[in-house]
């Protein structure tokens, strides 16, 4: 059996996640996992437990009113293990794959660190449930207690709702138990700010939280410290991405009444860092996307397509791509015969495979966006919104999720599993089938540009 995940981690991923789907479909049509007693169709169910395995967000019908408390337990088991097992299944590729190609080829910024070493799963796997678990119950109990105490619920309902979403924002997954997301506590930072810091550190990725952790412990015994180039390229792109996305949704809503207009001017920065990172790959929102203006929604497109960490909670291409791709290019503008980041050059085949990664993003949301425009009676730039979400695992909507006919539901369903399977079943793919040429074509150079 191990011979056989390593052989096609890829593929083992893949089935999982189909089989875990297929499952919760057919658990979200029981009659009692709907608040009327009635089963659901099998395309809202399909389409809500992929969406929850994916840990995407998007919705054909509201999650607080429509399914039962049972039924919101199966969602919330749903993209619990769709969060870790992800979380899981991506190191283990990771662990597979570095092993391979550390005998191989000896690279890669995880065999640098030696943070993900194939002889380590189980601290590994440890390291995972015990961040979980730890965001999980600290962010969980101060929602609960804010709840309770700020907005009078119930023990019980302020218990239940605090956890629901602190478990939906770690995974990155976006599921709320409000018709309206999130927009009641847009101006109430003691409620955004706890469910941001989850969708962060869910989104970052793993092997950045297991290396904080481990090299903490490091410092405190030898005074060192030490950081990946993985970690370092991971925790400053974020942080850029978080502080523009946060600059310019300010300044492009900033007088928009329908957003964040009618706000004071402390709560319209709350709320203009609230949804950047929210489309990192979180979903929730604390404003109307749909009232947003065109400029923002290209803005947001933007910051779903890239995503979040490697080998975490959050989809998109990743912020590893998107910073390899721009020191690319900085070293192409420069006249440099490699890449370099931070001191660290770039092999050959990191900048392919980060190419590769954006180019297939690109083309699965083209094509996404040109079938579902075929078959819905809706404006461009809310479908394009759509696809680019459904293909990060974001969740965020215009609002034309539940308007789409089953062809257009099934579209974007694929969409889904592709945009969170797809960058890492590619990029295992891509590894394993590296292999050295043992000679070389003749040079030729064709005009670019």
């Amino acid at each position: 059996m191990q011979s056989l995940l390593a052989a096609h981690p890829a593929r083992t991923v893949v089935m999982a996640f189909a089989a875990v789907i297929l499952l919760g479909t057919v658990l979200l049509m029981l009659p009692v996992a709907a608040e009327d007693g009635r089963s659901a169709d099998a395309v809202t169910a399909l389409f809500t437990a992929t969406s929850a395995v994916c840990v995407t967000g998007l919705v054909v019908v509201d999650t607080g009113t429509y399914w039962s408390g049972l039924g919101e337990g199966v969602i919330l088991v749903l993209f619990q293990i769709g969060g870790f097992g992800i979380m899981t299944m991506a190191s283990l590729l990771g662990l597979l794959i570095s092993g391979k190609l550390r005998l191989r080829m000896q690279l890669t910024a995880q065999a640098e660190t030696k943070s993900l070493d194939i002889g380590d799963v189980r601290r590994v796997l440890l390291g995972v449930a015990g961040c979980t678990l730890a965001v999980e119950l600290a962010v969980g109990a101060m929602l609960a207690l804010r709840l309770r105490f700020g907005y009078a619920e119930s023990i019980w309902d302020a218990t239940y709702l605090g956890f629901f979403h602190a478990v939906s924002a770690f995974n990155n997954a976006g599921f709320g138990l409000h018709a309206d997301s999130l927009t009641k506590y847009a101006q109430d930072p003691w409620m955004t700010l706890p469910v941001a810091a989850a969708v962060i550190l869910g989104g970052i990725g793993f092997p950045v939280l297991l290396e904080l952790l481990r090299h903490r412990n490091r410092a405190r015994a030898t005074g060192r410290r030490r950081w990946s180039l993985h970690f370092r390229l991971t925790v400053i792109t974020t942080a850029v991405l978080l502080f523009a996305g946060t600059l310019l949704t300010c300044v492009l809503e900033w007088t928009n009444l329908d957003t964040l207009g009618s706000f004071d001017w402390d709560k319209k920065i709350l709320a203009g860092f609230f949804h950047s990172a929210m489309s990192r790959t979180a979903g929730f929102n604390g404003v109307d996307v749909g009232a947003m203006t065109d400029a923002t929604l290209l803005l947001t497109c933007m910051l779903m397509f890239i995503g979040g960490g490697s080998a975490g909670t959050a989809g998109g291409i990743k912020v590893s791509t998107f910073a390899v791709l721009g020191a690319a290019m900085l070293a192409e503008v420069r006249g440099e015969p490699t890449s370099a980041v931070m001191g660290r050059r770039l092999a050959p085949h990191v900048l392919r495979q980060a190419l590769t990664v954006a180019l297939a993003g690109v083309g699965f949301v083209m094509t996404a966006t040109l079938a579902l425009l075929a078959v819905v009676d809706k404006p461009f730039e809310e479908v394009l919104f759509e696809s680019v979400s459904a293909f990060g695992t974001v969740g965020l909507s215009t609002g034309i999720t539940a308007d789409l006919p089953t062809v257009g539901r099934l579209i974007v369903i694929l969409l889904m599993f592709v945009g969170r399977l797809g960058p890492v079943t590619l990029v295992s793919a891509l590894a394993l089938r590296e292999r050295k040429r043992r000679y070389e074509l003749p040079e030729e150079r064709p005009v670019i540009g």
